[in-house]
């Protein structure tokens, strides 16, 4: 009798983190919510988007933001995603498939550079950043018009498809609605050889924020934050294979690919535990 495609082995991805931007004079006060200021330290934040590949699919997870958007916020631009992407033999024009984790600018920006592109987005999202809460300053803040409207012509195009919660992309690979963040913030679990990893994105910005369990100051529901980093722990194969969205120990934890200091293996074993072990960001 044949084996059912349910009891195929999953495929094991390659998963690497693409640093492009990021903001050296951020302070540990501005990344916990309701930290005394008195304990204030400086805390950078980097900027990455992600690869997920084998030898029968290709998606990026987040599109990052451009040059101009890095000059009006004030971060530090090192290179386009694009450009990176480039580097690891892969075509804008050419990725079919891209996960939104969220629609903040630093994660949906640059979405016109994949004119091919079909979105894989949380309904709940796309409700929130066009919803009622973007009457409120602080919670539009974070977003750009521009790019949410980038996602709204690629719905009109056919080449968006939602989530309502939980969902399979592909085989080995799932994005898991946890919200907190933002209303349809949504994490992504892939199958690799070491394991199951989680993207977090901005469900845990750094390892502290799940170490400590204290939120990320800019937060839609508070306890959906906390419940969320439950949630990832429970989703990933151990500690050391969740990705925080933002922490520069990435870079130091995993091995870089081909010697590139903005592009690290996230499926190959770690070479550090530094990110586990200690405030990371107080050691670079």
């Amino acid at each position: 009798m044949n084996a059912s495609a349910s009891d195929a082995p999953l495929p094991q991805y390659e998963v690497f983190a693409l640093r492009y931007a990021t903001h050296g004079e951020r302070r540990s006060a501005e990344n916990y919510l309701g930290d005394d200021p008195h304990d204030d330290i400086s805390m950078p934040l980097d900027f990455y988007v992600w690869v997920i590949r084998d030898s029968q699919r290709t998606l990026l997870v987040d599109t990052g933001f451009s040059a101009e958007m890095a000059a009006r916020r004030k971060r530090t631009y090192l290179q386009s995603p694009v450009q990176l992407l480039e580097r690891l033999d892969i075509d804008a024009g050419a990725v079919q498939d891209i996960i939104i984790t969220h629609m903040h600018y630093d994660h949906a920006g640059n979405i016109d550079a994949f004119p091919n592109a079909r979105l894989h987005l949380q309904e709940a999202e796309m409700a929130y950043c066009t919803g009622r809460c973007m009457c409120h300053v602080p919670l539009r803040k974070p977003f750009e018009a521009r790019d949410v409207a980038s996602a709204i012509e690629r719905l009109y195009a056919g080449r968006v498809e939602f989530a309502d919660g939980d969902k399979t992309i592909a085989p080995g690979i799932s994005v898991h609605l946890l919200g907190g963040h933002t209303a349809g913030l949504q994490v992504v679990r892939v199958h690799t050889a070491r394991g199951f990893v989680v993207l977090a994105s901005d469900a845990a910005h750094y390892w502290d924020n799940l170490r400590s369990r204290r939120p990320f100051p800019i937060v839609l529901d508070v306890a959906d934050m906390l419940d969320g980093h439950q949630r990832i722990e429970h989703l990933a194969d151990g500690p050391q294979h969740i990705i925080p969205g933002h922490d520069p120990a990435v870079r130091l934890r995993f091995p870089t690919w081909q010697g590139d200091p903005d592009i690290v293996a996230l499926h190959e074993q770690p070479v550090s535990t530094l990110a586990l072990d200690a405030a990371p960001w107080a050691n670079e």
